[in-house]
């Protein structure tokens, strides 16, 4: 009795320096510094294979230096670099009914060959876009059917096309550049093919280099137990003008969670108190397809991992008011049920996903362990089906409420306390067979 009475003074005084600690170490100051600087135009929008991307890495890992995380195991510094492969254009020629097009009007999509052509009867045909209906449900539509097609883009879609053309082709591995299977020709200001049309494509290969950053705070008495904080530090890059402002800011998605990482980082540095490993990882080209996090997970034992706490777009209030956010996946384990259990007696509530329609389980950088068994959910306050920044120029800091995302933070560091301290281990996830 004596024991326990003495084990829960402990835990109390312990909890009570922690509120005390967390104030002083998570501060407005210095989250406004980190998502003030990830969000700046003098980033770029942190494009993928752009100095701006490489800005944004270079402050990360002097934060983390700055913290004194350490690097991945074997690793001599914090960047975690592999490759992939891009296709340049080196020549583009399309023909309508014997009319060449201007290269300005053409934007290439899905085409994984270095050389590419198909004309009316070699490919899948042509389609015009119906500028009275919606252009990315049209879109997701033709990526269905896939195939070789000439597509038609009314001027009304001009924008739309603009962005297309702005993001060129996705990074693929090499084994992956062969003859096309899929790969859409998007035409601007055509109305009709009367007679013929025909394409001809070549392409220069190039070698691409992605990193993730990531760093560690080694666990005490049981090390080879991870618990992995992450947020992607990508965005959109440069887009056409809008409002006279091209730079897709991504202050939201995702400076904020990425910024969310980096001041957990500098709290369990401080307690120090971590029996599990903690890894803190900002991940590269979500925006393109999750490279960075499947990279990155193809690296570890899933088996080792006993939780991922992904963070992303906590820049507003969640649908459910103040001092609340939701938790992607929260029926598929407990772990939405511990970080609650640890949150009792505060203000802070964690929420079951309320966007389930949207599949955002699987549409964040949690997917990839996820599917492996691993219990990995993405913490978020954002109202995706009404958020006006998302994906816009305008997801700029100013459109931020700071006061959300610091209590968001200090929810998270408080909720995790349990996991990082060995107390609590989340059930796992059922794997998703064929996901990887």
């Amino acid at each position: 009795m004596k024991r326990t009475i003495y084990t829960l003074l402990l835990l109390c005084t312990a909890s009570i320096a922690s509120a005390q600690d967390i104030n002083k170490i998570i501060t407005k100051d210095y989250v406004d510094h980190l998502i003030k600087t990830l969000s700046s135009d003098d980033m770029q929008g942190r494009r993928t294979f752009t100095p701006g991307i490489d800005k944004a890495a270079s402050f990360i890992e002097n934060e983390f230096k700055q913290i004194g995380l350490k690097p991945l195991d074997g690793a001599t510094g914090y960047r975690q670099t592999f490759y992939k492969y891009q296709l340049k254009p080196l020549s583009i020629n399309v023909t309508v009914d014997g009319k060449t097009v201007d290269s300005q009007n053409i934007a290439i999509v899905g085409n994984n060959a270095k050389e590419l052509s198909f004309d009316q009867t070699t490919g899948d045909g042509w389609v015009k876009l119906d500028p009275g209906k919606d252009f990315m449900s049209q879109y997701r539509a033709l990526n269905k059917d896939g195939g070789k097609k000439l597509i038609l883009v009314d001027v009304k879609f001009v924008d739309m096309f603009k962005r297309l053309k702005a993001q060129g082709g996705r990074p693929v591995d090499e084994k992956d550049l062969t003859t096309s299977k899929n790969a859409f020709v998007f035409v601007l200001d055509k109305d009709t093919v009367a007679k013929d049309f025909k394409v001809e494509l070549k392409n220069e290969v190039v070698k691409m280099p992605l990193f993730n950053v990531a760093g560690i705070i080694p666990g005490k008495s049981k090390a080879k137990e991870l618990v992995i904080f992450s947020g992607h530090y990508d965005h959109m890059g440069i887009v056409a003008p809008k409002e006279g402002d091209s730079i897709m800011n991504g202050a939201d998605d995702d400076a904020s969670g990425t910024s969310a990482m980096i001041a957990l980082a500098k709290y369990y540095k401080k307690l120090n108190n971590n029996e599990r490993t903690l890894i803190f990882v900002g991940f590269t080209a979500e925006e393109i397809g999750g490279y960075g996090a499947r990279y990155f997970s193809q690296q570890l034992n899933p088996d080792d991992v006993v939780a991922m706490f992904n963070i992303e777009m906590i820049g507003k209030d969640s649908k459910f008011g103040k001092n609340t956010a939701f938790i992607t996946g929260y029926e598929r384990s407990d772990f939405g049920k511990i970080l609650q259990k640890n949150l009792e007696g505060t203000e802070f509530t964690f929420h079951p996903d309320p966007y389930t329609e949207q599949n955002l389980f699987y549409r964040s950088d949690n997917a990839t362990l996820a599917a492996l068994g691993v219990p990995a959910h993405t913490i978020s306050t954002d109202q995706i089906d009404i958020d006006k920044h998302y994906h816009q120029v305008t997801d700029e800091y100013k459109t931020l409420d700071v006061e959300n995302i610091l209590s968001t933070i200090k929810a998270i560091a408080k909720s995790a306390v349990s996991i990082v301290k060995g107390i609590d281990t989340p059930t796992r996830i059922s794997k998703l067979t064929g996901r990887q």
